[in-house]
């Protein structure tokens, strides 16, 4: 019988007392069979620990820009850079800026919604040139930018199909001012760093050392395997021009040691415009396309593939089934390998710390694993509303830091301010870098030279090490 793995702190002595000793130790001990297992696992439930799995199958999924729920994240984020380009363009102060926008879709449907502080140019004006105001007082919403961004959304990621169209869909504009008293908690005082988070909440922030991004590999490669499909099917190379922007992609990964040994199942499920095409010929397109985005991560021999599982698959995207903004939160995070609090990223700006603070989560998490203080991460933080300072933060190495979590969570706060302005500032985040995000994760992608994910920047990394001297 295979032996099954567990870590443990330290090397334990040899004999009777290594179940003992193991706990302030740090080791590995075989497991020979289950009885022995259940034995140590008693034991070491009995000192208040719990055996941590080494050997195992772990599984993710990622969706493509044209899924349903994507368009809908795309469209949001699309408006959120519009908003940031329009305040630059009139001079309105970016940090005045506010976004919570919402989108529905549904077959040649789309309704935009939602809360926003946007510059004159995005408001309705009357003959005169004076701002028309609502029932409420606040300045009424110029719907026609907004529709404009939404098309060349949805153009962009290739829909042209009867059932949606980027040019024949109907497209809500229902965007209003924000809430009085939302903005009272969130302004800050005039030249003072005050500024609250936007509502409450708790963040997570994930790292570890799988892959070249410092993230989990089965998200990671789900991530790749769709991104490139989408870049073949937009170039109409390799077969690839037959098939639609709706996809799905899922990847198990086999662990042995705590480490990606192989892949064992793949399942890729895309749309395809040709309806005579069965499973065969839709695999004979996508398995190129997955072998490469899995790089040298074997699949393994008997690895179980599943391309289009139910057949045809040509009724796609927000025709197929309605799509939601924020309806995807574990594709754009860490796979399900970390925890996640709840509160999605796209359409809004980054007084949210649903977004913001989601980035210097990961950003903290992912320069301590680049700092080699520990192979694996997670970052918790929590907000009030109104409220500059996160309520708490907390770290969890997981039994792999170099130093301990508690000391972690005192420098991190040394070298970071993490209230929503701190963040905005350390990440440069006031400026349209987010409709990128939109797709294939917030994680793990490359920091591009227009700002763009600069929460995957390592250049804290000096800083921590000092900090936890």
């Amino acid at each position: 019988m295979r032996q099954q793995g567990y870590d443990f702190p330290v090397a334990p002595r040899p004999g009777y007392q290594a179940f003992f000793i193991s706990r302030l130790t740090g080791a590995r001990i075989a497991v020979r069979n289950r009885a022995e297992r259940l034995i140590l696992g008693q034991l070491l439930r009995a000192l208040g620990q719990k055996l941590s799995r080494t050997s195992y199958l772990f599984t993710s999924e990622s969706v493509a820009e044209g899924h349903p729920d994507k368009v809908c994240d795309r469209i949001s984020d699309e408006i959120v850079d519009m908003i940031y380009r329009e305040a630059k363009k009139t001079g309105m102060d970016p940090w005045k800026v506010r976004v919570g926008c919402e989108v529905l879709a549904t077959t040649n449907r789309v309704i935009i919604a939602g809360e926003v502080r946007v510059p004159d140019s995005l408001l309705k004006k009357d003959k005169d040139g004076q701002l028309i105001h609502d029932a409420a007082g606040s300045p009424v919403i110029n719907p026609s930018k907004f529709k404009s961004v939404a098309r060349k959304a949805i153009k962009a990621i290739g829909y042209e199909q009867a059932g949606f169209h980027w040019k024949k869909s109907k497209i809500d504009v229902l965007l209003h001012g924000q809430s009085a008293d939302i903005g009272r908690g969130v302004d800050s005082a005039e030249g003072a760093n005050t500024e609250g988070a936007g509502d409450q909440g708790i963040m997570f922030g994930y790292a570890v050392r799988e892959t070249p991004e410092l993230m989990p590999a089965p998200i990671y490669y789900a991530h790749k395997i769709l991104e490139l499909l989408s870049i073949a099917r937009k170039a109409g190379v390799n077969g690839a021009a037959v098939l639609g922007p709706d996809a799905k992609s899922q990847v198990t990964v086999r662990y042995e040691d705590g480490v990606p040994a192989e892949v064992t199942q793949i399942v890729v499920s895309t749309q395809h415009l040709d309806a005579s095409l069965t499973s065969k010929d839709v695999r004979k397109i996508v398995e190129p396309y997955v072998r490469e985005a899995l790089g040298e991560l074997p699949v393994a021999k008997d690895c179980k593939w599943y391309i289009n599982p139910t057949g045809a698959f040509v009724i796609g995207g927000p025709d197929g089934d309605a799509g939601l903004t924020g309806r995807k939160i574990i594709v754009d995070t860490y796979g399900g390998a970390a925890p996640h609090g709840g509160g999605a990223f796209s359409g809004k700006d980054t007084t949210k710390v649903d977004r913001s603070a989601a980035y210097a989560a990961r950003y903290l998490a992912k320069n301590v694993v680049a700092a080699k203080l520990a192979d694996r991460c997670t970052i918790q933080l929590a907000y009030a509303i109104g409220v500059a300072q996160p309520l708490s933060l907390y770290v969890d190495t997981h039994g792999t830091g170099t130093v301990g979590d508690d000391v972690l969570e005192v420098a991190l706060r040394e070298v970071m301010d993490l209230s929503p302005s701190g963040i905005r500032r350390h990440l440069d985040l006031n400026k349209p870098i987010y409709a990128k995000t939109s797709a294939y994760g917030h994680f793990g992608r490359k920091p591009g030279r227009d700002g763009s994910f600069s929460w995957e920047r390592t250049d804290l990394v000096s800083a921590i090490k000092a900090a936890v001297k």
